[in-house]
């Protein structure tokens, strides 16, 4: 994401523990970040806040989470768990 979001970053780095942040990175006229969350730390703390968020999030976005959820066998809440 573009470095203008910097202080979401920052708050993302704090709020899930063990995510990793790169950058900033200067590249082909771009100014951004990259931030990653795997395993661990991707089940544990920033699943349970994706889906809690579903119902504020656009379409698009929804859509990409509920097909990780049955891509991967990931819980959408009360023990559900599709693709399993």
């Amino acid at each position: 994401m573009h470095a203008r979001h910097e202080q979401l970053f920052l708050w993302l780095a704090a709020a899930v523990p063990g995510a990793r942040l790169y950058g900033p990175y200067h590249h082909g006229g771009r100014n951004y970040y990259q931030w990653m969350v795997r395993g661990h730390a991707l089940r544990e703390y920033l699943w349970p806040l994706l889906v809690d968020a579903l119902p504020l999030l656009d379409d698009h976005v929804r859509g990409r989470i509920l097909a990780m959820a049955a891509r991967y066998g990931l819980p959408l809440g009360a023990g559900e768990t599709p693709g399993r």
